[in-house]
């Protein structure tokens, strides 16, 4: 009775369908001849000094090859790497500027993972059932020829040495079943310590040279260890040079009083071949659906991201003034009613930018030839009128005050027709930057001399923070001037009689100017529209202040003409603070202005350095301070003369 077939555990550190390590035959060595008496002989001095020579000729020729190598590995990775990283930045760039790049690869990577995930589940199920199938047939073929030679041996009416032999080894050729679909090979082993009887004439016998070290010791252990069951374990087992997979299947059988391991070997190899093959049938179709896969993606992404592509570049060319560019469109799709409304869109902005350009064009040529037109008429009313006012004195008192104010605001007039033609000058892009290098405290130090009459009639006192030395500043001194001169005026215009600072900072890209005045102040949304072409905070629109309205603007134009900053900052009762920033050469980009917009604190210093205030009359012509650029100017209304200095 053959009992249940149980699988032997494997090995610990083992996987299924290793092969145990098997025992390498001893190794033979031939025997050497001893030496002579002559060859043992101890080496002459001549012989060693030849053998230290020698010696030292290969370890240099050792360095030298080492040397060699180093360097040629050197090199190659100083040519590899930057190859590398080439590449990598060429294939970061391409993601993140190509969205047909982007979809495909991420298609490819997700189609690859997916049939990685599926080709190695069916390569799994595949082989887990051609083992078991194979295993189920050596578990059925082992049992019924491990009867057959269990009944062999028991009716065997033998008792000479060479017939016992020659039963054991046509029964055990018959077992080895050439020419079935699963070739089998046995190992026919004698179990150790047990008595060996008289007539024990077979110890161990093998088909194809195998030995029993092709078993596995857990398999031998449990057969040795079991009544009648039935055990297998995976194997290797070499045939000819290679060594092929297989199921090794244990029995006990007894001969003669004698207990034997029979094992049955089923070759694997079959298998292995057929689920090779499976496994290069999955893995090209795999390739090929992945590459079929790549070109659908790609194909679909092109119908799709090309019209966007196309719209993109239009869109360019349209921002870049090209304003007649239009899509292609083709067919009633959705990417066409796309392209469609996109050339619908571009001919009414089109339209409506020729409409704006056209009625541009007709404004600033209308304030031009009006301010040219205006200006001869102009100076000839101008004229009459400083004629009256220089006469005013033998006029009546009517008249005397008809004549100071015609003489008054035909000033104003010309002041707001030299601002409309310089505006006419700007919006016809026809403005011009002359830029030199000139030190910027020289400049607002002969600014302040120029407003000192305007400061002693407020009674405001303008004082000069600025570090010691000289700042030369690439620009056009005459539109600096002009900026920081209507800065200063507006500053004592609106700062109610009170002191009036001016900073100067610089840092390695720019230098910046501050005015902060002390008077009314403005809020946030008058700070933003401060620079507006004749936009005023008040909204009685109030002639006793302010000029033409058109100072700040035509300062904003010529800030740009510098690449600079023009910004504002204002608070009620607090006062405001304009900051005008100037790269210190032309070209190079301000990357932080040196002072902040919004004040600090609420002295009217600010920042280390020399300050110097001068204090003289209006009608005084104003000298250069003893600091020279580095010092600073200051004015006030007290009617008095002299100098002085302040920590």
């Amino acid at each position: 009775m053959v009992s249940a077939t149980k699988q032997v555990p494997e090995p610990a550190d083992g996987h299924p369908g290793q092969a145990p390590e098997r025992a390498s035959a001893p190794e033979t060595t031939a025997a050497r001849a001893a030496p002579d008496s002559e060859s043992a002989a101890p080496p002459s001095p001549s012989q060693g000094q030849s053998a230290l020579f020698r010696a030292g000729i290969w370890a240099r020729r050792a360095r030298i090859v080492t040397a060699r190598v180093a360097r040629l590995v050197r090199t190659g990775a100083s040519k590899v790497l930057p190859g590398t990283r080439y590449l990598l930045r060429a294939l970061h760039r391409r993601w993140r500027r190509s969205l047909q790049f982007r979809t495909v690869l991420t298609t490819l990577l997700l189609a690859v993972g997916s049939f990685a995930v599926v080709g190695a589940y069916l390569s799994n199920q595949i082989a887990n059932n051609l083992f078991q199938e194979r295993l189920a047939q050596a578990e059925s073929e082992t049992r019924y020829n491990v009867k057959q030679v269990q009944d062999t041996f028991d009716g065997a009416q033998v008792t000479d040495q060479s017939s016992v032999i020659t039963l054991v080894y046509d029964t055990l050729n018959a077992v080895e079943g050439r020419g079935s679909v699963i070739q089998r090979r046995y190992v026919f082993e004698a179990m150790p310590e047990q008595t060996k009887p008289r007539n024990r004439w077979v110890e161990s016998r093998a088909s194809d040279q195998l030995t029993i070290s092709v078993i596995p010791p857990e398999l031998r252990k449990a057969v040795q260890d079991s009544g009648k069951d039935q055990f297998w374990a995976s194997t290797e087992f070499p045939v000819g040079t290679e060594d092929r997979p297989g199921i090794a299947v244990g029995n006990k059988v007894t001969f003669n009083g004698t207990v034997y391991e029979l094992y049955l070997i089923y070759d694997l190899n079959t298998a292995q071949k057929t689920l090779d093959e499976i496994q290069n049938v999955l893995l090209a179709g795999a390739a090929a659906l992945a590459l079929m896969v790549g070109a659908v993606a790609w194909y679909v992404t092109r119908n799709v991201v090309s019209p966007v592509s196309h719209a993109a570049l239009v869109s360019e060319k349209l921002a870049a003034g090209q304003l007649q560019e239009r899509m292609v469109v083709k067919g009633e799709d959705e990417v066409a009613r796309l392209g469609a409304s996109f050339n619908h869109m571009a001919a009414s902005l089109q339209e409506q930018i020729t409409q704006l350009a056209t009625l541009s064009q007709m404004q600033q040529r209308f304030v031009s030839d009006v301010s040219h037109e205006l200006r001869t008429p102009l100076t000839t009313v101008r004229m009459a009128a400083e004629v009256l006012y220089d006469a005013r004195d033998d006029f009546d008192p009517v008249n005397k005050r008809s004549a100071e104010l015609l003489y008054n605001q035909v000033e104003r007039f010309q002041s707001l027709l030299a601002d409309l033609l310089e505006i006419s000058r700007f919006d016809a892009g026809v403005a011009m930057l002359d830029a030199e290098p000139t030190d910027i405290v020289q400049l607002i130090t002969h600014v302040m001399e120029g407003v000192a009459p305007v400061a002693a009639e407020y009674g405001s006192e303008v004082t000069l923070n600025a570090p010691e030395g000289s700042i030369v500043v690439e620009m056009d001194d005459r539109r600096i001037d002009r900026i920081l001169r209507n800065l200063v005026l507006n500053a004592l215009e609106h700062g109610e009689g009170k002191p009036v600072n001016i900073s100067v900072a610089a840092n390695d890209t720019a230098v910046a100017v501050a005015v902060r005045d002390r008077g009314i102040g403005m809020t946030s949304a008058e700070a933003a529209r401060v620079f507006d072409r004749f936009w005023r905070a008040d909204p009685a629109r109030a002639r006793t202040t302010g000029g033409s309205g058109l100072g700040l603007s035509i300062a904003t134009e010529d800030t740009k003409l510098h690449n600079g900053w023009l910004q504002a900052w204002g608070k009620k009762g607090s006062g405001s603070n304009f900051r005008l920033t100037l790269p210190l050469r032309q070209g190079e980009a301000i990357a932080k202005s040196p002072l902040q917009l919004e004040p600090a604190d609420v002295g009217m210093t600010s920042g280390p350095g020399k300050q110097m205030m001068l204090l003289l009359d209006a009608a005084v012509t104003v000298p250069r301070p003893a600091g020279g650029p580095n010092g600073a100017a200051g004015f006030n209304g007290t009617g008095s003369k002299g100098t002085g200095e302040q920590p």
